[in-house]
């Protein structure tokens, strides 16, 4: 794609990347064959290809963002689908990134959408916050139907019913590997994720310190950046990275970290891209590092002695997109499942998002239905025992359907180990 940026803009970081990116793409179009969005609006400015161009208009011209970029930007789900299938390696990431944080800053929202964005930047993010949230949404659910926003009705429909009780290692503090050590690694327990489901957290540690892990919680440290990030918000998505980066980088000047392990998908798409959020900036060499440290937790396990197993139970696996398209890590859940005895198998059109992307389901919950629906019908098609995923996002998402156990992939891998039955799967719980 030929562009035309001024030599003064290409002296801007973001303008330069954008550059590369944008002159990568040749007009194929192969995206919109794999893009949720086309797929369900049929408009080719709801496909990458299609937003490319309005990107392409807006900064070229170093205009303010208009409403109709930002309605077609909005509607993106950043599932990444495009940057598997585009033949030329057109890092569509680190653009739509771009271009979101180019609309926060140039474009006036209408003032609902101002607030419901500041609310959902100013509570999902703290984990207290997020439960007291969710207590009054537990609360107000029944009274959904009087709300005239669609938005406000999902933000309380997705209310899960029981908020679970505060996890204890949650706290900063190290737990030691059963055994002979052979990795110390930091686990990453987010922050949505600690208000949500704290059963994932935990399973995540009696799993590696069975597996001979040490594993650290490491003080300071928290939500990834991810929420705000895809709102475009870069000064708080930046100020939420760096309280980690400090973290795990005073870890690692101590003890030392093997890994930094991270159970949620679309937290692990974002750290890995710590290095490049952080380029330009003092702490450039640290975020590397810590980027490069970052692995999912499927990453790790898939090198540790997991044993073998036989389980009566058929397990239908949804690969989040974060995990899939953003890492490109596709087999190694399968692997660690079949290995412990489940039958796996996949829903068609696998490649397709969910709907949930983060805050998506909230901000954009008409388009989010339909691909939930979408994907539940297909998962439904495997005839399920038991659906795992490795994204809280995705799980809530899923969940909301309520014909099938939806569990996180480190929570069967622990169960089929010896640690204790899923909640989900116990009769009566939820």
């Amino acid at each position: 794609m030929q562009t035309n940026f001024t030599s003064d803009q290409l002296k801007d970081p973001g303008i330069a990347r954008a550059n590369e990116i944008l002159r990568a793409c040749v007009h194929c179009g192969f995206c919109t064959a794999t893009c949720p969005t086309y797929a369900v609006l049929g408009d080719e400015l709801d496909s990458p290809r299609g937003r490319i161009y309005l990107i392409k208009d807006m900064l070229e011209n170093d205009r303010p963002a208009d409403a109709k970029t930002v309605k077609h930007l909005d509607r993106c789900l950043s599932c990444l689908s495009c940057m598997t299938t585009c033949p030329s390696g057109v890092h569509y990431m680190h653009l739509i990134d771009h271009a979101r944080a180019h609309v926060e800053r140039t474009y006036r929202r209408p003032l609902m959408d101002r607030l419901l964005r500041w609310t959902l930047a100013k509570i999902i993010p703290y984990p207290s916050r997020f439960r007291i949230a969710l207590l009054g949404a537990k609360i107000a659910k029944p009274f959904r139907h009087l709300l005239p926003d669609p938005r406000l009705k999902a933000m309380l429909e997705m209310a899960p019913a029981q908020i679970p009780p505060v996890s204890r290692n949650d706290d900063a503090q190290v737990f030691p590997a059963e055994g002979e050590r052979k990795m110390r690694v930091a686990l990453m327990t987010g922050c949505a994720q600690k208000a949500l489901d704290t059963d994932i957290n935990d399973a995540t540690i009696r799993l590696l310190t069975r597996l001979g892990c040490d594993v650290v919680v490491a003080k300071g440290a928290g939500c990834c950046g991810a929420i705000t990030h895809h709102m475009g918000k870069a000064a708080e998505s930046h100020a939420l990275a760096e309280k980690n980066i400090r973290a795990w980088t005073h870890e690692i000047d101590g003890d030392g970290l093997d890994a930094i392990v991270i159970n949620t998908s679309g937290c692990g798409t974002t750290v890995k891209d710590y290095g490049h959020m952080f380029r330009t900036s003092d702490l450039a060499e640290p975020a590397a590092k810590i980027a490069g440290l970052a692995k999912d937790i499927s990453e790790v396990l898939i090198k540790l002695d997991l044993p073998e197993g036989e389980q009566d139970l058929r397990v239908t696996y949804h690969a989040a997109c974060s995990l899939q398209h953003g890492q490109q890590i596709k087999s190694y859940p399968k692997d660690l499942l079949k290995r412990v005895g489940f039958e796996v198998v996949e829903p068609r059109d696998s490649h397709l998002c969910c709907g949930s992307a983060g805050t998506y389901n909230l901000l954009q919950p008409e388009i989010s239905k339909v691909l939930k629906n979408n994907k539940l019908n297909r998962i439904l098609e495997t005839t399920p025992d038991i659906v795992v995923a490795g994204n809280i996002g995705c799980i809530m998402q899923l969940k909301s359907g309520g014909e099938v156990p939806v569990v996180h992939t480190v929570q069967v891998l622990d169960w089929a180990t010896g640690g204790p039955k899923p909640p989900q799967l116990v009769p009566n719980r939820t």
